[in-house]
């Protein structure tokens, strides 16, 4: 074997493995996607979980919020009956917070029920939930960030299109959900 073949041999063994290499972050990345959808769907379960018991507890205090508590409960069984798309979960869970955050407020309004322990132990751990859908929810965007960069980049961007991978779209929080509560007519009833 001379030295032209051991050449063509060296250079087919380094671009087999780049090839590999290049696969293997698209699988990763696209992993990590994959990784942190699942992490925010527990966590928006375990919020969903605790919806109930907030019903109850609220429930007994707060008469006049009665269409706010309705209008949650109705989320959570929309949120829980699965085979929604990314849009549909991403304005679902919206929502739900957009209504949870009222519910929280309106219970100023209630001085017992702010008083009640069980209450209070709920406010801390749907704060606590929360925060960790805030930090799933960046982890999930540093991953599509991360695959669609090796999507799009040279040379990954060849091998990416060669084996079909798309660029992951990600859903931003809709205009509704931006809006903040009025606090204002909160208060006045």
């Amino acid at each position: 074997m001379g030295l032209k073949e051991i050449g063509i041999l060296i250079g087919a063994f380094i671009f087999l493995l780049l090839v590999f290499r290049i696969y293997n972050v698209l699988v990763a990345t696209r992993n990590a996607i994959n990784y942190a959808l699942s992490s925010i769907d527990a966590l928006l379960k375990k919020r969903c979980d605790l919806i109930p018991n907030l019903v109850e507890t609220v429930k007994q205090y707060m008469k006049y919020e009665m269409n706010l508590i309705r209008e949650l409960t109705l989320l959570r069984t929309q949120a829980i009956s699965g085979n929604l798309s990314l849009q549909e979960r991403s304005e679902i869970d919206s929502k739900i917070s957009r209504h949870m955050r009222n519910i929280i407020v309106s219970a100023e309004n209630y001085p017992e029920l702010k008083a009640s322990s069980n209450f209070l132990q709920l406010q801390a751990a749907l704060n606590e939930v929360e925060e960790q859908l805030s930090a799933a929810r960046r982890a999930l965007s540093a991953a599509i960030t991360d695959y669609n960069n090796a999507v799009r980049m040279f040379p990954t961007n060849i091998m990416a299109r060669i084996l079909g991978y798309k660029e992951y779209e990600w859903y931003a929080i809709s205009e509704e959900s931006k809006v903040l509560p009025d606090v204002r007519r909160l208060f006045e009833r």
